[in-house]
């Protein structure tokens, strides 16, 4: 799943999972809608923007551990603030990939996850 408010990152993820081999099964545009369609479709793995409108990504990641502490998750930001990066960690969240990314590492982000 894919949750992003950027049709145009959306796209690229979309295209980066076609090319993995996998499936992208539901996208939100904003926070609320990526908790309301990861509850809907209870995805294997969630590619989770930071910055989104209605609840930004630390508020959906919180909401989806409550919901599924188990759930795999991978934050997407564009700051490489150390201290964000480590409590979206103690949050639960799996990995990170910092913006701009390409299609290498962040296939091997998503591999290392679904494996472990």
């Amino acid at each position: 799943m894919i949750a992003d408010d950027s049709d145009a990152i959306r796209m690229v993820l979309r295209d980066i999972l076609t090319i993995g081999k996998h499936e992208c099964v539901a996208e939100a545009s904003n926070g609320l809608e990526a908790v309301e369609q990861f509850k809907k479709t209870d995805p294997e793995l969630l590619l989770l923007d930071m910055a989104m409108p209605k609840k930004d990504g630390l508020g959906v990641l919180k909401e989806i551990m409550v919901y599924n502490p188990s759930a795999k998750i991978i934050m997407i930001t564009a700051s490489d603030n150390q201290a964000t990066i480590k409590e979206c960690i103690k949050e639960g969240a799996t990995a990170y990939i910092l913006k701009p990314f390409n299609f290498e590492d962040v296939l091997n982000k998503i591999s290392g996850v679904l494996s472990s």
